[in-house]
């Protein structure tokens, strides 16, 4: 039971966090996908640089066209955050469980970590679609996540599956790193102050926003071509132009998507949005993470609480 209540801890701080977090910078997130979605020639780019689709907002009067698909997002974002926590911390401590170690290796971090991340993407794709295709929608005329799920097949629904389950990678990197430095960071605090293991602990806030910015940093720059083909392959279809931001429905591959940018951008294009991207990412698990080690204390406390109460209880029931 130890290891499911601290499971059910990490899940829960760490969805809180994501709501947060995901809230807080979704505009960004919003202007950053729509600047990634679109493929088109230099001379052709309605966006140069991500500030031309916020100015694209303001000019039209759609500034709070930049929430649109908040919802599902923010739905998304709880969901697949509290299924890879609870995972990720599940399957790190049957490990230790089955293996006996008192610590796991970063091999072994990265098993788990993408484990745990597969789990979540197959569970959540449709809304991680959804919500794409909401934020690449021109400002003002984006559709509800029924009406975006309704209007699709089962295979449009999951489209980018395949690299979503490639871009586990991204927060297997990230909560490896994270999770290593941070384990050392509090070994060495705790052999300063009193000698002895630490029981579930916490990184003081500015710790667990330097670690998760620079674990996150890493991630991206390393994952990021993927990352781009994925928006791509879940943008909402442009009807500007008779040019689309990305590849037809009926031939929505990887491959359609690597040819695009190649051809129309050449190879910095796998690139394009880097800086946002970091920026939004970097920003975003950052505060995820900081939010989480600050709500994990407390939410240890409570279930801890209320095991002893439902243990009392169930004494006082056999007892009866």
């Amino acid at each position: 039971m130890g290891f499911d209540l601290e499971s059910l801890s990490d899940a829960t701080s760490g969805a809180i966090g994501a709501l947060v977090s995901t809230t807080i910078l979704y505009p960004l997130d919003t202007c950053k996908t729509k600047y990634q979605a679109e493929v088109r020639a230099r001379h052709q780019q309605k966006y140069r640089n991500i500030s031309d689709v916020l100015w694209e907002a303001i000019s039209t009067r759609q500034v709070l066209s930049l929430y649109q698909g908040l919802g599902t997002k923010n739905l998304q974002s709880f969901i697949s955050q509290f299924i890879y926590f609870y995972g990720y911390s599940f399957f790190k401590r049957l490990y230790l469980q089955k293996s006996g170690n008192k610590s796991i290796g970063t091999r072994a971090n990265l098993i788990v970590a993408a484990a745990a991340g597969a789990c979540t993407v197959i569970v959540t794709q449709p809304l991680d679609t959804a919500s794409s295709r909401m934020q690449t929608s021109e400002f003002g005329k984006s559709k509800g996540l029924w009406k975006s799920l309704s209007e699709s097949t089962w295979s449009e629904a999951f489209d980018g599956l395949g690299i979503s389950l490639l871009l586990t990678s991204n927060p297997s990197i990230q909560y490896t790193v994270f999770d290593q430095l941070k384990q050392r960071l509090l070994r060495r605090r705790l052999k300063r102050e009193t000698g002895k293991e630490p029981s579930p602990e916490a990184l003081p806030a500015f710790s667990a926003f330097f670690l998760g910015a620079l674990s996150k940093c890493v991630a991206t720059f390393l994952t990021y071509p993927a990352i781009r083909c994925k928006v791509m392959l879940q943008a909402a279809e442009s009807d500007e132009d008779g040019i689309n931001q990305a590849p037809q429905r009926n031939k929505n591959t990887v491959s359609d998507a690597l040819c695009s940018i190649w051809k129309r951008e050449g190879p910095l294009g796998f690139y394009k949005g880097i800086q946002a991207q970091i920026l939004k990412t970097v920003l975003s698990s950052a505060l995820l993470l900081m939010i989480k080690e600050k709500i994990t204390k407390t939410s240890w406390v409570l279930l801890l609480a209320l095991q002893k109460v439902l243990s009392t209880t169930r004494g006082r029931l056999k007892s009866a």
